[in-house]
């Protein structure tokens, strides 16, 4: 398999990994049309419940930017070698 291509999905799982981790303390209230998220200053932890659409938006961007550096990784390790 093509090194960019594992070192993609390493960085997109380590990403995502970090994010659900750091992922922010939140609640989200719904009632009828009306949907308010509260969010705390610390992180959730480990602690279960449903993921918020800011915690699933933390978790995104921190996979996307894992994948994007290791995807660099990948055009480095593979320039090093020709």
């Amino acid at each position: 398999m093509n090194g960019k291509i594992v070192l993609l999905v390493v960085g997109l799982l380590a990403g995502g990994l970090v994010g659900y981790v750091t992922r922010p303390e939140a609640a989200e209230l719904k009632i009828g049309p009306l949907s308010v998220e509260v969010q705390g200053d610390r992180p959730a932890g480990t602690r279960g419940g449903e993921l918020t659409t800011g915690q699933m938006q933390h978790i995104g961007l921190f996979a996307g930017i894992g994948a994007l550096v290791g995807f660099g990784l990948g055009f480095a390790t593979d320039r090093r070698r020709a």
